[in-house]
């Protein structure tokens, strides 16, 4: 009949024992995902798996288990953020692309698994870490920006290319106002912090991360406590950015010192400066693009790594700026195209 699609089986092989389940993934999940992307039917028995589909569905589905099992042997574990790479970039012929995200990794620690990335977008983020003195990598939430920068911190520190290692961002509430909060100057900015902490503890054991702190090798501060230092030997990050200043940033971008490295990461989409106040992350894009030494890395939903609801959210919002509707909803203040901020 016309415009019905032939539908073709073929049998490939299955891994033995526990790379069986791994490679189908807990109930099943990354076997079905392959299912519903491709449309293809996925069947185990004696140790084989038949797919059936269309050709070129077939031929696809079959380069992705390939390289799903290949990784297994390797040694890898597999989650359901490698699946969807692999079907991402075979569905696209770009399997080397595949190949070459898999094979990057940042070691952090002997008793802590390597970091890997797990978008092109990140791979190339961190490529630019590597041979550029200043990243400033600029994307939405959970795209992996900060972690991805402290896991090269560390891993500069453990490979003595750095001598310390100094973790900031600018104390600013995000839509609140917390008030005048109680205790010692360190309980005051603690919460600001806490992410950084989050991620430094997840990479390094957490009685050898404190020892750092407490002896000066990892430093975690507000912005504020930069000026007027020079930072030599050193990998800094630079949280937030979207929340500097121009004169925060100038201020920031100046305190780089000899074989040091400055990474500077944030969210143009969630400034939370007050109106009038101009973000020096977006303003830093237009006086810095054509520096030499200096990289721009823009990382967007596809980057995501979080919950994958969080892709969904961070597209429905996008969508939602751009809208004909959104500019005539009297409820949206009037914005500042320069910074994104209500007038």
């Amino acid at each position: 009949m016309k415009g019905e699609r032939a539908t073709v089986r073929r049998q490939v092989p299955l891994p033995s024992g526990a790379e069986i389940q791994a490679l189908f993934g807990r109930n099943d999940e990354h076997i079905r995902m392959v299912e519903e992307r491709l449309h293809v039917r996925l069947v185990a028995r004696d140790g084989l798996l038949t797919i059936s589909g269309t050709e070129e569905e077939v031929g696809i589905a079959e380069k992705v288990i390939a390289e799903l099992t290949a990784l297994l042997q390797g040694g890898r574990t597999i989650g359901n953020h490698d699946v969807k790479l692999a079907l991402r970039h075979i569905g696209q012929e770009e399997q080397q692309t595949f190949r070459k995200i898999q094979d990057d990794f940042i070691e952090v620690s002997a008793k802590k698994r390597a970091v890997r990335p797990k978008s092109l977008g990140q791979q190339r983020y961190i490529d630019a870490i590597r041979t550029h003195d200043i990243v400033l990598g600029i994307g939405p939430a959970g795209t992996g920006k900060t972690y991805l920068a402290m896991a090269m911190a560390v891993s500069a520190h453990l490979k003595r290319e750095v001598s310390r290692i100094i973790l900031t961002r600018p104390a600013v509430e995000a839509g609140e106002r917390l008030g005048f909060l109680p205790g010692t100057l360190y309980e005051k900015i603690h919460p600001y912090l806490r992410p950084l902490y989050d991620a430094l503890y997840d990479m390094l054991e957490t009685e050898r991360a404190n020892r750092l702190i407490e002896m000066g090798v990892i430093e975690i501060a507000p912005l504020a406590f930069m000026r007027g230092r020079t930072l030599n030997d050193a990998f800094i990050i630079l949280d937030e950015a979207q929340n500097t200043t121009s004169e925060q940033m100038k201020m920031f971008l100046t305190r780089l010192g000899f074989n040091s490295k400055a990474v500077i990461t944030g969210d143009i989409t969630q400034v939370d400066l007050p109106p009038g106040k101009l973000s020096g992350l977006i303003e830093v894009r237009s006086i810095l693009n054509d520096v030499k030494g200096i990289a721009f890395e823009y990382l967007g939903q596809e980057d995501v790594v979080r919950h994958e609801l969080v892709q969904q959210i961070i597209r429905a919002y996008e969508q939602r700026q751009t809208s004909p509707l959104a500019s005539r909803d009297p409820s949206r203040r009037e914005e500042d195209p320069g910074t994104g901020e209500g007038r």
